[in-house]
C-alpha cells in the first residue's frame, strides 16, 4: 500500500505544470520522495537563484542531445566583487556533478541535496557554512544526462554509456556503448567544456552515481594505486575513523576495469582530485518511502567533510625560515598539505622582469612534512623569492608559482668574515640571536654596550 500511495503522490508531482515566472520549490513531500524530474530540478534551481541571490549564481554548462540544459548551481559569499577570500587569496573550487546514468536517481539527489545543504545552511545563519562560502565556490551540475533521467533509462539519447564516453584511454577497457568517439555526446563535451574553462583550479571533484554503496578513486582502467595514494588513503582513513564504514577503494579493484571515466578524466587530464560517489545499490522505484535526507544522510556527511577540508587536498608549501651562508642558502620547508609534492623549487628572481636568477635543487615534500634544503650558488641582491612546485604528484596536476611573505620569514646572511647581516622581519627575538651569534663569532664585540 505504502508504495501505491507514493506512486500517486509521484504521479501528482511530474504532473504540476512549471508555467509562467513561478519558481516556487517543490512541498516537501515530494521534495523528500520523489525523485527529480527535468521540470521539478528546473524548478528547484531557478528558485534558489531567485531567492538567494547574495550566493547562488545559475549557469548552463550546454544542452542534452535533446536540448535540454545542463544546469549548473555556483554557490559562495558572492558579496565580495573580486571573488576572493578575505585575505585577497583565491577561493578554493568544488565540482560536483550527478546523473551521467539517468536510472541512477539517488546519485543525482545525493547532488541536489548537497546544494540544498549549503544553501539552507547559509539562510539559517550556521556559522560552519558560512565559513566554507567564505573561501569556497561550490559548482555543482546536478543532471548531467537529463534525457535518460527521465525515461529512467542507464544512457542518453542516442544509447550511449556517458560515463564511458570522456577522452581518458577511451574504449581501452571491455565495455558497451562508449559512443563512437570520446566526446561525441553533447553533454559529456559540455561537461569536459565546463572543467576545463570554469573549475580548472578545482581542488575536489566528485561524480555521483548508484550502484553500489561504495566511494571510489582512480584508477578505473588499473588495479595500481595513483601516485596520490597518500591523499586518497588518508581520506579514506579519516571517514572511516569519524563518519562512515563506506568502502574507499581504487575503481578497478573496487569495482571493475572501466575506461573512459569523467573520474579519471578528471584526474589523468585535469589534475583534481577525484572520487565516484556509489550512493546505494537498492533504487527499485522512481521514489522513496525513506524520506531522502534520512536515506542519503551518512553520504551527505561524507561530502560536508570532503568539502569543508578542500584546503587541504594539494600540497600547501610554506618556508619556515632561509639562511644564506657565503654562497649557501638553507631553508626550511613545510607542507601542510595531505597531498605529496616533488620536483620543487625555491627560487630567486627579477624583481622588474620576473627572470630567475638563482634556484634550489629540486626537492621532495610529502604529506604533512617538514623537510630542510641546501643549495649552493647564490651571489644576488634585490630580488623576490618564489616557491615552485606541483599541487599533486600526478603529472596532470597544476604548477603553482608562491611568492615568499619575506614579512613571515628571517633571513640572515653570513659574510666571510663572520659578520652577520640581517634583513627580513625585525623583532626582539631575531635582535637577541643575532647579537648571541655575534658574541660567538666576534668575542671583542660583546663588551660594546647598547643603550636606549
Amino acid at each position: 500500500m505504502r508504495s501505491i500511495v507514493l506512486v500517486a503522490i509521484l504521479l501528482l508531482a511530474s504532473a504540476s505544470p512549471i508555467m509562467g515566472n513561478s519558481t516556487a520549490q517543490q512541498p516537501d513531500i515530494v521534495q523528500e520522495h520523489w525523485y527529480h524530474s527535468y521540470l521539478t530540478l528546473t524548478t528547484d534551481v531557478q528558485s534558489w537563484a531567485e531567492d538567494y541571490p547574495d550566493i547562488v549564481k545559475l549557469t548552463v554548462a550546454g544542452q542534452t542531445e535533446l536540448g535540454r540544459n545542463l544546469w549548473v548551481v555556483q554557490i559562495s559569499d558572492w558579496s565580495n566583487t573580486q571573488n576572493t577570500k578575505p585575505d585577497g587569496t583565491p577561493k578554493e573550487i568544488v565540482y560536483i556533478d550527478g546523473g551521467h546514468h539517468g536510472n541512477e536517481h539517488l546519485g543525482t539527489e545525493l547532488a541536489f541535496l548537497t546544494a540544498e545543504y549549503y544553501i539552507e545552511g547559509w539562510a539559517a545563519g550556521e556559522q560552519e557554512v558560512l565559513d566554507v562560502l567564505t573561501t569556497t565556490e561550490l559548482h555543482i551540475l546536478i543532471m548531467l544526462n537529463a534525457d535518460g533521467n527521465d525515461i529512467d533509462t542507464r544512457w542518453n539519447i542516442n544509447q550511449v554509456d556517458l560515463n564511458r564516453n570522456y577522452d581518458h584511454y577511451w574504449n581501452t577497457c571491455e565495455t558497451t556503448q562508449p559512443g563512437s568517439s570520446a566526446f561525441s555526446e553533447s553533454e559529456t563535451l559540455a561537461n569536459s567544456n565546463y572543467m576545463n574553462t570554469m573549475v580548472s583550479d578545482a581542488d575536489l571533484y566528485v561524480t555521483m552515481h548508484t550502484g553500489v554503496w561504495i566511494m571510489l578513486y582512480p584508477w578505473g582502467k588499473w588495479p595500481d594505486q595513483p601516485s596520490d595514494w597518500e591523499l586518497f588513503h588518508g581520506i579514506r582513513d579519516e571517514v572511516h575513523t569519524n563518519i562512515s564504514e563506506i568502502p574507499i577503494q581504487n575503481a578497478n579493484q573496487g569495482l571493475y576495469p572501466n575506461c573512459g571515466t569523467s573520474r579519471d578524466y578528471g584526474y589523468g587530464v585535469m589534475g583534481f582530485p577525484t572520487f565516484t560517489f556509489e550512493t546505494d545499490d537498492e533504487q527499485w522505484l522512481l521514489g522513496t518511502t525513506e524520506p531522502l535526507s534520512d536515506r542519503l544522510g551518512e553520504e551527505l556527511d561524507v561530502m560536508k567533510y570532503l568539502i569543508d577540508n578542500v584546503w587541504y587536498w594539494r600540497a600547501r608549501l610554506s618556508i619556515e625560515e632561509i639562511t644564506i651562508d657565503d654562497d649557501v642558502v638553507n631553508f626550511d620547508i613545510v607542507n601542510d598539505g595531505r597531498a605529496t609534492t616533488r620536483n620543487a623549487t625555491l627560487q630567486y628572481l627579477n624583481e622588474e622582469t620576473d627572470e630567475i636568477l638563482w634556484q634550489s635543487d629540486n626537492f621532495t615534500v610529502n604529506t604533512t612534512s617538514r623537510i630542510s634544503v641546501s643549495t649552493n650558488g647564490f651571489d644576488y641582491d634585490n630580488g623576490v623569492w618564489r616557491l615552485s612546485y606541483q599541487k599533486r604528484i600526478i603529472n596532470s596536476a597544476q604548477w603553482v608559482n608562491e611568492t615568499v611573505n619575506e614579512s613571515l620569514v628571517s633571513i640572515i646572511k653570513v659574510e666571510d668574515d663572520g659578520f652577520l647581516l640581517g634583513y627580513g622581519l625585525f623583532n626582539p627575538l631575531s635582535l637577541i640571536m643575532a647579537l648571541c651569534v655575534v658574541a660567538i663569532l666576534k668575542p671583542e664585540l660583546s663588551e660594546i654596550e647598547i643603550s636606549e
